[in-house]
């Protein structure tokens, strides 16, 4: 299938399909006039770099592990333990990214709390801030 029934099947964008073409992450075929052309499996592919975006890894990462991983149409999965390292790895690194939005969360939180209560602004001094 060309590339705009591909993009409708898929939900997915024909700019985002070619940049997952760029990234490594699809291959279709050429046919001789130069049109990509796109297999079910492809879908299925797509479907797997979904998946793997919304667990937020990245593209190189997903084109590392993606080959290693097998779509049932329920889950996604690795197609051996193997990978569990890598999947271990990013999971690590997303923990380490949340704790780093929740401690500036923290500090926000403290900042808003230290706020002096409505009706005693210096209006003067807020707008002077927002000035400079």
């Amino acid at each position: 299938m060309r590339m705009g029934e591909f993009s409708r099947r898929t939900g997915v964008s024909q700019r985002l399909l070619r940049y997952y073409e760029e990234q490594g992450l699809l291959e279709p075929s050429r046919s001789p006039n130069g049109y990509r052309e796109f297999t079910e499996e492809d879908i299925v592919t797509v479907r797997g770099i979904r998946i793997l975006l919304g667990a937020g890894l990245n593209t190189a990462t997903i084109a590392e592990l993606l080959p290693c991983m097998v779509d049932d149409g329920q889950i996604l999965a690795p197609a051996c333990s193997g990978i569990l390292p890598d999947l271990n790895r990013e999971r690590e690194r997303i923990n380490e990214a949340v704790a780093g939005l929740l401690a500036a969360r923290d500090r926000l939180d403290a900042v808003v709390a230290a706020t002096a209560p409505a009706g005693t602004d210096d209006a003067e001094v807020c707008y002077a801030a927002g000035a400079a």
